[in-house]
């Protein structure tokens, strides 16, 4: 969908405070489907958590972006995604190397051309209940993800590491009015 942006890049690269910046400015907004289920199944006792079963915790984050895909589709302003289907699909490929699903989904359900993402920012970058690996496997990730969404067709546009508002005003700038 056009006005469906993705915001991804590094864990712990701001994304969140990004996301919670642009609700403040009244747009619509997804949280990020991964920590969304963390939380739940940290709450539960579940075992759908990447450091547990990686590929359950990928396939809950693909049922979940395309839920959250279908919530949002009568909205016709922009919804910003933190992640979103192609992160889930590639941690799904990371724990199983199957890719059939990565390239199914990213055909049916696509989103605006731009995505925007985060770089690796050590000085911000934190671990919490919900984020328990370090930064270099936060960094592998972006590097996969920087790969993958220009081979998907997407334009990766990497926003500065500026203090949240200016990176707000940045993105808003570079999407087309």
């Amino acid at each position: 969908m056009d006005n469906f942006v993705v915001i991804t890049g590094c864990s712990g690269g701001g994304k969140s405070t990004l996301v919670r910046e642009l609700l403040g400015r009244g747009y619509n907004i997804v949280e990020e489907p991964g920590r969304r289920i963390v939380a739940q199944q940290l709450s539960d006792g579940g075992k759908a958590l990447p450091w547990i079963d990686l590929a359950a915790f990928a396939e809950a984050a693909i049922k979940l972006a395309t839920e959250d895909r279908v919530r949002m589709g009568a909205e016709l302003d922009w919804v910003f995604f933190d992640r979103g289907l192609v992160d889930a699909a590639s941690a799904y490929t990371v724990a199983t190397g199957d890719e059939g699903p990565l390239y199914r989904l990213i055909k049916e359900q696509r989103y605006h051309t731009r995505v925007f993402a985060l770089e690796p920012w050590p000085e911000i970058y934190v671990q919490d209940a919900e984020r328990r690996h370090g930064i270099e496997q936060a960094m592998e990730e972006y590097d996969r993800l920087a790969s993958l969404y220009p081979r998907l067709g997407y334009e990766w546009i990497i926003v500065p590491k500026l203090p949240v508002e200016a990176r707000v005003d940045f993105i808003l700038q570079v999407l087309p009015t």
